[in-house]
Order: structure tokens, then C-alpha cells, then sequence
């Protein structure tokens, strides 16, 4: 770990391309009052950079989000967790949604993408180490839909099922017996039938379990309860 001068904002950069790592710490160690106190190639390295730190923390650490061992939301999560105060701001190519929102949840204060300017990258560690929070200009909207919880509802689980099959697909993960589904949506048994097997044969499985799996890990199955 370097040495900084006192006034210096003590920045840690974690990365897990030691391409980009060095040429953050060669881009941000140009910088005035900023100094790179240290690197980290992931989640779990970032961890113990920053213990080894302590308690004289750094004043950001600069995250990247997609990162082998520990990523870089759970890395943020356990810094942020462990050292009261700390102050993550994610650098990442990442603008999924929910990756955004695990982020903010994990106690990020900042969400910069890769394409940022020296300049936005410079005045987002000093809003960082400031207190404040600071997003980049891409991502704006959609951690403004985050913060106020006006994001566009997630897309219907299964696209390839219709609407009656999606159903059946939710009261079967729920545990319901075909007899038991047919009386609840009001159908024959042999239509009932004839809807798993049509699903069976759109989802790619064989067997009732195999399906079941499917649909719950989509989610399904949980409303309606279970009966068994």
C-alpha cells in the first residue's frame, strides 16, 4: 500500500482487468489531491485491502461490479457493513437494472459507467468522499426509477406459455394436484391434462418435479400457496 500525503483523497481500486486496474491508478494518481493508497483484482481481495487499511479506511473505493471470488455488489455490502461510513462508488459497463438496485441496497454511493470522462470520474470520488451521491449521466433514469420505485414491471415469467398455461404452471409449482387444478380453474381433467403436457413440452422437461423446480426458481408457485 502507498503512502499519501495528509489531505490527499486515499482512493482504492478494485478491478479484476489489471488492464483497467493500472490505468485507473495511473489515471486517478495524476489527479491533485487524489492518491491511490491501493489496488484489488476482486470482491474478496477488495476486503482485505480495505482491513489491512483500517482503521484509516479509504476515503472511496472505486468498484467495479462483474468480478470472479466476490462480486463487486457483495464486496460493497460487506465493506459498507464492516466499516461504518465507508464510500463505494461502482465504475462498472453494467446498466442492468437490478444490478443498479443491488448496488444502491448494498450501500453504493455513486453508479458510473466505464465510459466516463476523467473529469466525471474526478468529480464523482470527491461528491463520493464528500457524502454525496453521484450517477452517471447513462444511468440517471434508471436509478431515479430505482430511488422513487417507478420501474417498468418485470416481464411475465415463460413468454413461450400462454396466459391459461402460465396458470396451470403457477398452481402446479404451488403443489396442486391436476384434479385440484382442474376444480380451481374450472376445467376438465383431461384439459388439464392436455395444458402440462403442452408445458412439459415448452419448458424442455419431463417429469411434474422437473417443472416444478422451473417454475418456482421463476418465482411462480408462491401466491397461491401450497396444498401439500
Amino acid at each position: 500500500m502507498s503512502v499519501s500525503p495528509p489531505d490527499d483523497l486515499r482512493v482504492l481500486v478494485v478491478d479484476d482487468h489489471k488492464i483497467v486496474r493500472d490505468g485507473l491508478e495511473a489515471l486517478l494518481g495524476a489527479l491533485p489531491g487524489i492518491a491511490v493508497v491501493g489496488t484489488a483484482g476482486d470482491g474478496l481481495e477488495a476486503l482485505a485491502a480495505v482491513r489491512e487499511l483500517a482503521p484509516d479506511v479509504p476515503d472511496v473505493v472505486v468498484m467495479d461490479v462483474s468480478m470472479p471470488n466476490l462480486s463487486g455488489v457483495e464486496a460493497t455490502r460487506r465493506i459498507v457493513a464492516e466499516h461504518a461510513g465507508a464510500r463505494v462508488l461502482m465504475l462498472t459497463m453494467n446498466e442492468d437494472l437490478e444490478t443498479i438496485r443491488g448496488a444502491l441496497r448494498a450501500g453504493a454511493c455513486g453508479y458510473l459507467l466505464k465510459g466516463a470522462g476523467a473529469d466525471e470520474v474526478q468529480h464523482a470520488i470527491r461528491t463520493a468522499a464528500s457524502g454525496g451521491m453521484v450517477f452517471g449521466s447513462e444511468v440517471r433514469a434508471a436509478v431515479v426509477d430505482v430511488l422513487t420505485g417507478r420501474e417498468a414491471p418485470k416481464a411475465a415469467p415463460f413468454p413461450e406459455l400462454t396466459d391459461r398455461e402460465r396458470g396451470v404452471l403457477d398452481l402446479l409449482a404451488s403443489g396442486r394436484s391436476n384434479a385440484e387444478i382442474a376444480a380451481s380453474v374450472y376445467l376438465s381433467d383431461k384439459s388439464v391434462r392436455n395444458l402440462v403436457s403442452s408445458i412439459y413440452a415448452k419448458l424442455r422437461v419431463s417429469y411434474r418435479a422437473e417443472a416444478i423446480i422451473v417454475a418456482r426458481d421463476a418465482g411462480l408457485g408462491r401466491a397461491a400457496g401450497s396444498s401439500r
